[in-house]
């Protein structure tokens, strides 16, 4: 059994927090040190999750994606192909994390935030989170992100859009898988800031946010117009001269990426080892509701003043802010 204490505290209700604050990467901090950039860039950004997915993506590729001849033409056979491949791999990566952690219970409830599991309750669907976070990913989530897939590959094979040669720009090819988690960052930002507006809320991205303690299967249960705005990210491809792969990293990016990000659990077990998750930021997301809207490699929530990292200070900025909001708006009432 791994030490808990030795990574955080657990609070007199129970709660865990990390002992490390939430920060972004090293590259935006001042002064600038270059070693520290190095190895946040070699050990926390190449050889992170973002391996992993690379990695997952050129295998399917090369070992269960249609010839480019095949795809060039839509047709029910391959589609079904792509969909029952992605179907096995969603349920694979998603039900591994969920199995150990929470039907197992492998580690108890060692490094999870908050100790509660989940049990049966009537603000979910079908009376359990579970099933309600199951049904949204296979139903929605599942067939949008396929049909995102399916139509840039398709897409690519027929010519309508670049298919970058990978042996004639080898530097770029290389560039451009680097700067794609950039690119999802950014673009995840974007898109969770403007379902944050009111209308878009309420409507859309608060099935999303029943998940105040969230599980692996909370990560892609969404609403159909969060899916189809979340999976849009793949669409630069469609502008930006690019490979099949980068493509496919993309995409398994898109679907692999929140399972870490909801475990609940700032680390996994396994073994006499573990292995850090860094969900704690979006954790406090689904806690507070209006901080860390992105990820952490680029600063976006500092810059746009939306930033937790977990500490009482932060808290207090935060209690702050609602409270010059809600005399904002109590000003704009009595005028």
């Amino acid at each position: 059994m791994i030490d808990e204490t030795a990574y955080g505290l657990r609070g007199t209700k129970g709660d865990w927090t990390p002992r490390e604050r939430v920060d972004y990467s090293p590259l935006f901090h001042w002064p600038l040190r270059p070693g520290a950039v190095v190895r946040w860039f070699v050990t926390g950004y190449v050889l992170s999750f973002n391996a992993l997915y690379a990695a997952v993506a050129v295998a399917v590729w090369f070992w269960a994606t249609p010839s480019r001849a095949t795809m060039a033409t839509l047709s029910i056979g391959w589609v079904a192909f792509v969909l029952a491949r992605n179907a096995v791999l969603l349920v694979a990566w998603y039900g591994v994390f969920h199995l150990r952690l929470y039907r197992q219970r492998a580690q108890a409830d060692r490094f999870k935030y908050n100790p509660k599991f989940p049990g049966a309750s009537q603000r979910f669907t079908f009376g359990s989170q579970t099933r309600e976070n199951v049904f949204w990913t296979l139903a929605s989530g599942l067939p949008i992100w396929t049909a995102w897939e399916v139509v840039t590959l398709w897409l690519m094979a027929r010519g309508t859009i670049p298919w970058l040669d990978a042996a004639d720009h080898p530097v770029w090819f290389v560039a451009w898988m680097l700067l794609i988690p950039l690119w999802r960052e950014l673009h995840f930002y974007t898109v969770h800031r403007m379902i944050h507006w009111p209308p878009l809320y309420k409507t859309v991205h608060a099935l999303h946010h029943r998940n105040t303690n969230p599980i692996p299967w909370s990560g892609m249960s969404m609403h159909p117009v969060e899916h189809l705005l979340y999976f849009s990210a793949i669409a630069i491809h469609w502008i930006i001269p690019s490979h099949p792969i980068h493509a496919m990293y993309t995409s398994f990016h898109l679907m692999m990426a929140p399972v870490p990000g909801h475990t609940g659990f700032d680390r996994v077990e396994v073994g006499n080892r573990s292995f850090a998750t860094h969900c704690y930021a979006h954790y406090l997301h689904h806690k507070y509701f209006e901080v860390n809207y992105s990820d952490g490699a680029l600063p976006l929530d500092t810059w746009f003043g939306s930033f937790h990292d977990g500490s009482p200070e932060a808290d207090a900025a935060m209690k702050a802010r609602r409270r010059m909001a809600r005399a904002s708006v109590t000003t704009a009432t009595a005028d």
